[in-house]
């Protein structure tokens, strides 16, 4: 009876560590996608700002809240949102 006692208690702590270890992994997985996206996401900003700047003269010279002006302008214009919405549409060419 000791003896079935005592397997079925190193069992539980064997699967205990298991659970452990298991959810450990999945900390360092969850961990390993936050920064996946993360390091994705800055990578767009820095792509779109880029081509952002591409297109204003001077751009060292011009604020954030004159960029923040400008697009808030462009966006909000009826047949530029159009334009957009159309542009949007379009199927990716690299799909």
């Amino acid at each position: 009876m000791n003896d079935k006692l005592e397997k079925l208690n190193q069992e539980i702590e064997k699967g205990e560590k298991k659970l452990r270890r298991l959810e450990h992994e999945e900390k360092i997985l969850q961990h390993r996608a936050k920064q996946l996206t993360r390091n994705e996401r800055t990578h767009r900003l820095c792509t779109r700002g880029a081509a952002l700047e591409s297109y204003l003269p001077h751009p060292e010279l011009v604020t954030n809240e004159q960029v923040s002006m400008i697009l808030k302008l462009l966006f909000h214009r009826s047949e530029n949102r159009k334009i957009i919405e159309q542009v949007l549409a379009e199927k990716p060419e690299n799909e």
